[in-house]
């Protein structure tokens, strides 16, 4: 299995409308992106200073999986109108889980 792990910082001029779209539009993903065998995001719960605003964990059977959902064209969608709009900064990895 391989996990996939992302990480972002919004820049300190996204708003609270922008932040819960991109929730709306991830949440479509899993009905439209069939390889995806588990799917979480949300918002950093504010525990530790420093961690990034919100993260995006998803398990795909293999890395051919992954590669459908990395180029499905509503995620790049998702990523184009919604995410980079508001990023600052990302992080991601992908491992064998």
């Amino acid at each position: 299995m391989i996990r996939h792990v992302v990480l972002f910082t919004w820049t300190d001029a996204a708003t609270d409308e922008q932040k819960e779209t991109v929730l709306t539009e991830l949440r479509k993903l899993p009905a439209a992106i069939p390889q995806l065998r588990a799917y979480t995001f949300g918002p950093d719960a504010g525990i530790n200073q420093g961690n990034h605003d919100f993260a995006v964990v998803a398990d795909f059977d293999s890395v051919d999986d992954y590669l459908v959902y990395r180029d499905h064209p509503l995620h790049q969608a998702v990523i184009a109108e919604h995410i980079k709009a508001i990023v600052a900064a990302r992080a991601a990895v992908q491992f064998s889980v």
